[in-house]
């Protein structure tokens, strides 16, 4: 072999900064995920049938038998279930 193919690999700071920038997103996606911290729907016979946004604003709207729109901001989401987590069948509270 010759000198040049004996020589290791050493990294430039080229190489450096783009490890560094991998780290960083790797980082972000670790630290940004988590448990959700929104109120789950109850696991009621109601809320077990109801699967669309349409059904949650029913009740749920300012001028619904339980209105909950003034605690959301976002009252324009298409699925309640993004955040809410969807209620278990055949369970019961």
């Amino acid at each position: 072999m010759t000198e040049q193919q004996k020589q290791s690999w050493r990294p430039g700071k080229r190489d450096l900064m783009f490890l560094a920038m991998v780290a960083a997103v790797v980082l972000l996606l670790v630290l940004g995920t988590g448990d959700r911290t929104t109120v789950a729907v109850p696991s009621d016979d109601v809320h077990r049938t109801t699967l669309s946004r349409a059904a949650c604003v029913e009740c749920h709207w300012p001028d619904g038998d339980q209105p909950q729109a003034g605690k959301h901001t976002h009252t324009k989401a298409d699925q309640c279930f993004q955040c809410h987590t969807e209620p278990r069948q055949g369970e019961s509270k």
